[in-house]
């Protein structure tokens, strides 16, 4: 739990905004944000992406991109916490696309397989994670680590 202490504090000396834009965490980093008293005063707000649609018609994600590389790739995730920043109008966001299983997988990514973004001010990073089979680790995983991934951009562009 120390990482969203810490990442609220941060947000909160900075007057900084958060956003979510989640298909495999279905919510829960949304949850996990909300969970702490006073978090209205930096939480905007979470897009469950669940779908493909949704990806491609709320957060702008390009079509060809979802065609070409899948919805568990580098690119779309990259492009969620964009999008979440875009329409929420926050400061930073996280993303996440993933394989929680049991079920899903697919050549190249098995269950477990998750990818997680952090955006801030136009930069953006991200991670290919490789959990277990287990789903709801993996969702509570993939959740604790998009708000560590966040915390530490904060750090490296010097917000503290």
């Amino acid at each position: 739990m120390e990482t969203i202490e810490e990442l609220a504090r941060i947000l909160v000396q900075n007057k900084l905004t958060i956003g979510t834009a989640e298909s495999c965490t279905g919510g829960r980093i949304a949850n996990i944000i909300t969970s702490y008293a006073g978090s209205s005063a930096y939480f905007k707000g979470g897009i469950v992406s669940y779908c493909n649609e949704v990806k491609r018609q709320v957060l702008g994600v390009s079509g060809s991109d979802l065609e070409q590389f899948g919805a568990v790739s580098q690119t779309v995730v990259e492009q969620m916490a964009e999008g979440a920043i875009r329409i929420l109008g926050c400061d930073c966001a996280v993303a996440t696309s993933g394989i929680a299983g049991p079920g899903g997988a697919v050549p190249g990514k098995p269950v477990g397989t998750v990818w997680i973004a952090a955006a801030f001010h136009g930069k953006v990073i991200s991670e290919c994670c490789h959990f277990s089979e287990n789903r709801i680790g993996n969702i509570e995983k993939s959740a604790r680590e998009a708000l560590a991934l966040l915390t530490g951009l904060l750090r490296e562009a010097g917000i503290h």
